[in-house]
Order: structure tokens, then C-alpha cells, then sequence
């Protein structure tokens, strides 16, 4: 790819751009709003600044990754000349659908046109486009600049061309693609998240543990391993004879809910959302919450490059 653009600023986009710009790429990082621009632009700067503080990044390789991201809030300038476009705003689907009507009036047909979607199937996206052919999904996962995985989705009408080239392009910017052979809502990795934080969620209802507990019991337990052997090659190397024994005497007693448990619902209801309002399942601070997510990037950077090594 010769030059990529990314549209939205947000959490995912400024990730996403800054991640092409570090394999020196160029990308524009496209938004409506100018103050949305500014705040990404710090953002990465402080992102690389970090990178560079734990030596995983020297100060040259910082400053040519800024030089290879453009910011602007002109939609036409920001795509021309773009081999790839990603689609980074709102989960609002009028929204992406305008967007894309503008898109396919300013990008050549051969432009591919991706959608970071991970609410929305293919055939929603592509309803009424010119041309479906060239539109994928590239689901990121936040923060998208270190977590490795992206989920690709082709639709029915997606050219065998436009999916190696967007798989090509995601190992190019260091990332670790895989292509999904069905279009399932919540792809695969959120479908493995959801159960496993449903069976959270009871576990806390029921008094079993604290959340505390419960947190570490996956940090430290099979979330430890996770980070090299997923659970498939976990139930090899367990033996697929104990894991069909484990797998029958749980499966019974495991949650089947289908809507949240009321203590996360009143906690919604009362407007404590998490670290977005400072109370959630835990109590928090400001100072508290920019602490735990510096911690999580530092973290995820040393486990990237532990991965990338062996």
C-alpha cells in the first residue's frame, strides 16, 4: 500500500494510523472535527514518546513515524490517492452508509474500502453500494496500535483479491490477520469474550468470589497462557479425553443467561458505567484510571515484543 487512510480519530483510529505510520506507511488521519484531530495528534505523540521510554523505540524511528501521518478534516484530499480506506466513526449505521456513499463518489473502484466494524455483518455495510466487491471488514482490537489481532471478513461479493491484499497489508503493519470463513455476529474473538464475561458476571452474582478475584483467576490463571497457547492447543496438550470431561460435567451448570445480571443492570440504571463515570464493578479515580491504562500499554508493548521474539 502506498498511502492508507484512516477515518475517525477516536480510540481506534489514531491507533490504527499510528500503527501504519510506524511501518512507514503513509496515512492520513481523517475527522470532522479539527479538536478531534489535535487530541489523537497528542495522543500518538505520547503513545510513541512512551515507546521510546521503554526502549522499545528510538527517538528517530518516533520522529519518522510522525512524519508518515497527515491530519486533515477535508474527506476528498484525505482519500485521493488512498489504495486502502478504514472506516473507524460511530457504530451508527446511517452513518456508515452516508459515508460510504461519499466515498464511492471520490475512490477509484479498485480502492479498498474497510470497515472496523464489530457490531455490523457485511451485508448491512455493503447494502447499497456501488461497488461490494471492494469492502471488507478489519476488525482492531484496542488499543489497536499493540494488540496483534485483526479480524477480517469478507462478504459474498468480496473479490479474492481485496482479501489478500488486506490480509497482506495487516502482516505488513505487524499484525497477526485471520480470515473468517463465515460472517457470524461478534466475529470470533468477541464471541469467545462475551462467554467468558457472562460467566464472570455470574460468578460475581452468586457470591462465588470477589471481583478481585475473579479478575485474577484469568490474569494469572488461563489468561497467563492464552497469550501463547489458545484454548484449542490448550485442549490438545490437557487431552482432548479430559477436556470432553471437563467440558460435559461443566457445561450443565455454567450460566446460559441472555441478558446481564441485575446488579450490572441497576449499576447502568444508577449512570456508574465503569472508568467512563468513575464507578463500575470497581471504584475509581482519575489519576487511578490513567495509571491502570499507562500499566496496560506498558505491559502490552514488553508482551508484543516477547511474542514477536520467540
Amino acid at each position: 500500500m502506498k498511502k492508507v487512510t484512516v477515518i475517525g480519530s477516536g480510540v481506534m483510529g489514531h491507533g490504527i494510523a499510528q500503527r501504519v505510520a510506524q511501518v512507514k506507511v503513509p496515512v492520513v488521519l481523517f475527522d470532522i472535527n479539527e479538536e478531534s484531530l489535535v487530541k489523537a495528534k497528542s495522543l500518538i505523540e505520547s503513545n510513541l514518546t512512551m515507546q521510546v521510554n521503554e526502549q522499545l523505540l528510538g527517538e528517530q524511528e518516533k520522529e519518522e513515524a510522525l512524519a508518515f501521518l497527515n491530519m486533515s478534516t477535508d474527506l476528498e484530499a484525505s482519500v485521493q490517492g488512498s489504495e486502502l480506506v478504514i472506516e473507524a466513526i460511530s457504530e451508527k449505521l446511517e452513518l456508515k452508509h452516508g459515508l460510504y456513499r461519499s466515498l464511492e463518489s471520490l475512490v477509484p473502484k479498485e480502492t479498498v474500502i474497510a470497515s472496523n466494524t464489530s457490531t455490523f455483518s457485511m451485508k448491512e455495510l455493503t447494502e447499497g453500494a456501488a461497488h461490494p466487491e471492494r469492502f471488507v471488514v478489519t476488525h482492531f482490537f484496542n488499543p489497536a496500535q499493540f494488540v496483534p489481532l485483526v479480524e477480517v471478513v469478507k462478504g459474498a461479493q468480496t473479490t479474492e483479491h481485496v482479501v489478500n491484499e488486506t490480509m497482506s497489508f495487516m502482516k505488513q503493519i505487524g499484525k497477526s490477520p485471520i480470515l473468517l470463513n463465515k460472517d457470524i455476529p461478534g466475529f470470533v474473538a468477541n464471541r469467545l469474550q462475551a462467554a467468558l464475561v457472562r460467566e464472570a458476571f455470574y460468578l460475581l452474582e452468586e457470591g462465588v468470589a470477589d471481583a478481585r478475584s475473579i479478575d485474577l483467576a484469568v490474569t494469572d490463571g488461563p489468561g497467563f497462557r492464552w497469550g501463547f497457547a489458545g484454548p484449542l492447543e490448550t485442549a490438545d496438550f490437557g487431552g482432548l479425553d479430559i477436556w470432553k470431561s471437563v467440558v460435559e460435567n461443566l457445561a450443565p451448570t455454567l450460566s446460559e443467561n441472555t441478558k446481564v445480571p441485575d446488579f450490572i443492570q441497576t449499576a447502568i440504571d444508577e449512570g456508574n458505567l465503569g472508568t467512563k463515570t468513575t464507578e463500575g464493578i470497581y471504584s475509581y479515580s482519575s489519576d487511578i484510571i490513567q495509571d491502570r491504562l499507562v500499566e496496560r500499554d506498558q505491559y502490552l508493548m514488553h508482551l508484543g515484543k516477547l511474542k514477536q521474539s520467540t
